[in-house]
């Protein structure tokens, strides 16, 4: 046997097993449940302004035309389109989205600041909701976590439950808003 396959072979090795009760101290466990909640919580307080676009409450409605989509590599695209407002005017060059393809047309919403538009009305609420979806499926176990450091024995079972339910919630709201995004 080679040296390095068998540095790679000890590396896969078990080491020491952690022995039951060896917990982190009451500080990391605080910490690492903050750095949870917060990888939770964050996507669905970066999605408030996109749901709002996308319902409509905010930025300038009209139609977006793609007009081209320049392929960055590695499967990324960089795409423009020309904004319509349907108030009338003349048309504005902006980001479209980069799952876009050159010649669609579609209800969109123009961002207040005029740089981007986005798509419009259910689907686009719906792709909007593709993040804070994924938040709520993180979050799914949290509580389960929080029992175990606390030492709970009783609502634990309940607690994978319910952390079960919330991650497929969170998962198949990812996916449909994954779906209404890219169609």
């Amino acid at each position: 046997m080679s040296d390095s396959f068998t540095d790679i072979v000890d590396a896969i090795q078990p080491g020491v097993k952690p022995q039951p009760g060896n917990l982190p101290g009451p500080f990391v466990r605080v910490f690492l449940v903050l750095c949870w909640l917060s990888v939770g919580l964050l996507p669905v307080v970066f999605a408030v302004g996109d749901i709002e676009l996308a319902a409509g409450r905010t930025g300038t409605p009209g139609t977006l035309t793609v007009v081209s989509c320049e392929a960055l590599g590695k499967g990324r695209y960089d795409c423009k389109g020309s904004f319509a407002p349907d108030g009338g005017g003349a048309a504005i060059p902006v980001a479209a989205s980069p799952d876009s393809e050159a010649g669609d047309v579609t209800r969109a919403q123009l961002t207040p600041e005029g740089d981007r538009a986005v798509k419009a009305g259910t689907t686009g609420v719906v792709a909007a909701l593709t993040l804070p979806f994924l938040g709520v499926g993180l979050l799914g176990f949290l509580p389960y976590v929080i029992m175990y450091f606390l030492g709970a024995r009783r609502g634990r079972r309940a607690a994978v439950a319910a952390g079960v339910a919330i991650t497929v919630i969170g998962a198949a709201g990812t996916l449909v808003g994954m779906v209404a995004a890219y169609s």
